[in-house]
């Protein structure tokens, strides 16, 4: 306003502040690109939420000390969701109030629907680190770096049927999360094209979550020599802790959600979880010179080791760093131009990073990398 000459009548000078106002959320953002998003930060999946947020903070420090994108910098908003969909909501406008250009989140799949839905209507660029459930991605302005669920599904059948690790395999997953049945959905129709037998399928819900002995004892009775969980790490830990109370002793294979159980339960024997296999994209014991510095980094910086949401997370970031400089989208654009530069840009894009080298999305959302799975073996992932 302090170039305005004292000739412009005061009638002028009101339209163009009301006009400024009504750009609200889609301001730009001067020499700095505003990303946030939403995860728990608290709460039973805390261990997933602190991942994403730590490894984001970490990226966007090492890309605003090595000169920023396009000269421009980079600011994290992080806001806790408690994975719960209302919340993720609320959350969501915060970061919107605040000026939000990116979205990355959310992190686990009924909050990441919920936001998915507001960032469709604002235009935004979202990009979830670890969102699975299809409908995540539903929207053209959506996009995950994480396998779907689906995905997950056909490829730990995959992986069970092409190395023989079980003839008969058992089934417990929850029937109230869209993350746990879309998984056991795709696993079921995948397995039909193998030869191991599916001797046992129990479900449960998030109201009955404690208490596994009759899911497990209908597992033993049906000769099951593997269990499959589609699960996340809490249930997972209870699972193994009771079957060890029972004497049942099958191999378990997990997925992603399994990512945790080391660190992340409090009063667990993690001695229960030697052997343990489960779909993950990224091992922190790899030898690879990128994961290992990220994971000296990641440590030094948290004090524990980073598990693959920090991976996908930390990549995701710098995929972000990438679209735009592909892109040539500037912080003072609106968000609507930002977010159609960086659906330009991400389509077709090949991307290495630590989850994958080579990876590419499609206009779905979707992207194109290879699976790979770890065992737990003397208190560590190991890759197989």
């Amino acid at each position: 306003m302090k170039n305005f000459k004292k000739l412009v009548s005061v009638a002028m000078a009101s339209a163009m502040m009301f006009a400024m106002a009504g750009c609200g959320s889609n301001a730009g953002g001067g020499d700095t690109f505003k990303i946030g998003g939403t995860g728990p930060l608290t709460g039973g999946a805390a261990a997933y939420g602190q991942a994403v947020r730590n490894a984001a903070q970490l990226a966007v420090e090492e890309i605003n000390a090595n000169g920023g994108v396009n000269g421009y910098m980079l600011e994290l908003n992080y806001q806790d969701d408690e994975h719960d969909a209302e919340k993720a909501v609320n959350a969501y406008n915060t970061i919107k109030d605040w000026g939000v250009q990116i979205v990355l989140g959310s992190v686990t799949s009924a909050p990441c629907i919920a936001v998915a839905d507001k960032t469709k209507d604002d235009n935004i660029f979202q990009l979830t680190p670890s969102g699975t459930a299809v409908e995540c991605t539903q929207y053209d302005n959506a996009f995950r770096v994480c396998f779907s669920d689906p995905a997950q599904g056909t490829a730990s059948a995959q992986y069970i049927g092409e190395n023989n690790l079980a003839s008969k395999v058992a089934i417990i997953y929850d029937s109230s999360d869209v993350y746990s049945t879309g998984i056991y959905e795709n696993f079921v129709k995948e397995a039909e094209k193998y030869s191991f037998e599916i001797v046992s399928a129990e479900a449960f819900t998030q109201d009955s979550n404690s208490d596994f002995s009759v899911q497990l004892q209908k597992s033993k009775d049906s000769g099951a020599d593997m269990v499959f969980l589609p699960i996340y790490y809490q249930e997972a830990s209870l699972i193994l802790t009771q079957a060890n109370g029972m004497g049942f002793a099958p191999i378990f294979f997990g997925v992603d959600g399994m990512d945790g159980i080391l660190s992340g339960v409090d009063n667990f024997d993690a001695s229960l979880a030697e052997g343990v296999m489960f779909l993950t994209p990224f091992a922190a014991t790899s030898t690879d010179e990128n994961i290992v510095n990220f994971v000296n980094a990641y440590e030094e910086k948290f004090g524990e080791t980073p598990n693959q949401f920090a991976a996908d997370a930390y990549d995701g970031v710098y995929l972000i760093k990438a679209l735009i400089e592909k892109s040539g989208v500037k912080p003072s654009d609106d968000v609507s131009t930002i977010c159609e530069g960086l659906k330009g840009a991400i389509v077709d894009h090949s991307f290495d990073g630590l989850t994958g080298s080579g990876i590419t999305w499609s206009a779905d959302g979707e992207p194109n990398k290879a699976p790979s799975v770890v065992v737990i073996q003397g208190g560590v992932y190991q890759e197989m």
